[in-house]
């Protein structure tokens, strides 16, 4: 059975949702691993974009670039780009923190530290929340998580 598009926002939005629960149990724990969390949540960003995309029509290569997806919803959705600074930072948490070559000793003060990129990440899911809101994606059969 072929899925319509709200189907597919929803499964970007559930798999956005299970980063955001990684994200959430990390940071609780006493000693978290910082490069987790911020994986995690620019994962639940550039999940929630791609949503977003899908729900504007808007086909996308794949890409990990959130400050690339951000630019993309503008051709329908100019007042998201005041979020581009938002997802070019968001962007570095892509690789920085997932390889070896790129120590967090050695990396800016604040790449790796969830206060730097929870509210960079929050503020870019509450842009789409609301805008799909707006246009009641959010039913009772649909499940999102933030």
């Amino acid at each position: 059975m072929k899925k319509n598009k709200e189907d597919i926002v929803n499964s970007w939005i559930k798999k956005a949702g299970r980063d955001l629960e990684v994200s959430k149990r990390e940071l609780k724990l006493s000693e978290p691993l910082t490069n987790i969390i911020c994986f995690h949540a620019r994962q639940t960003a550039e999940k929630y974009m791609k949503a977003y995309l899908i729900w504007l029509d808007i086909g996308f290569q794949k890409t990990h670039d959130i400050e690339d997806l951000v630019v993309l919803a503008s051709k329908k959705d100019p007042s998201i780009l005041e979020l581009k600074d938002y997802g070019a930072e968001l962007s570095s948490f892509a690789v920085e923190v997932r390889y070896p070559e790129f120590d967090e000793d050695n990396l800016h003060p604040n790449i790796c530290l969830p206060h730097s990129i929870i509210p960079l990440e929050l503020r870019l899911l509450q842009y789409i929340i609301n805008f799909l809101i707006k246009f009641n994606f959010f039913t009772n059969k649909n499940f999102f998580c933030v």
